[in-house]
């Protein structure tokens, strides 16, 4: 997973203002006590951010991967 989709998935799933929002202040333990941001910062893996991320908003696994065709960014 690149950090591009990881952001477009973000915006997609959470909506712009909360996807920042939750990167940048949510804590998730899963990663070490970080936030999505730092995280990445320290080389944490792009998937395993997302994933900790659904896992600590309770995003279903079928939510957490496909944006729409025509919800896409061009």
């Amino acid at each position: 997973m690149r950090l591009s989709e990881y952001r477009e998935l973000a915006d997609h799933v959470f909506g712009p203002a909360l996807a920042r929002t939750y990167t940048q202040d949510l804590v998730l333990e899963e990663i070490g006590g970080r936030t999505a941001e730092q995280a990445l910062e320290h080389g944490v893996p792009v998937r395993s951010v997302w994933n900790a991320l659904c896992d600590a908003m309770d995003v279903p696994d079928s939510a957490r991967w496909e944006i729409p065709p025509a919800q896409r960014r061009r």
